[in-house]
């Protein structure tokens, strides 16, 4: 009877010890999840910046070729009206 419960004891060491391996491993296995993520959104926020960025000073060139056109159509516009 007492060699049962000392095999009971060994294994439930055992047991114990192997989930709280496998839960460390588990655990380390999420932090370095974590931080792929984290490094991930980093590198992604800096590219929607820098895209940003590009599309704003594309757009205020754009905007700035509309508005020389449009003072060039008045012009034009305001000339044919003369005659």
């Amino acid at each position: 009877m007492v060699e049962v419960l000392a095999a009971v004891a060994g294994a439930s060491v055992g047991v114990a010890g192997l989930g709280i391996v496998r839960a460390n491993g588990q655990s380390q296995a999420g932090r370095e999840s974590l931080v792929r993520l984290t490094s991930a959104m980093d590198n992604l926020a800096t590219r929607m910046d820098l895209l940003h960025t590009d599309m704003m000073a594309r757009d205020r060139e754009v905007f700035a070729r509309l508005s020389e056109l449009e003072r060039a159509v008045a012009r034009l516009e305001g000339h044919s009206d003369l005659h």
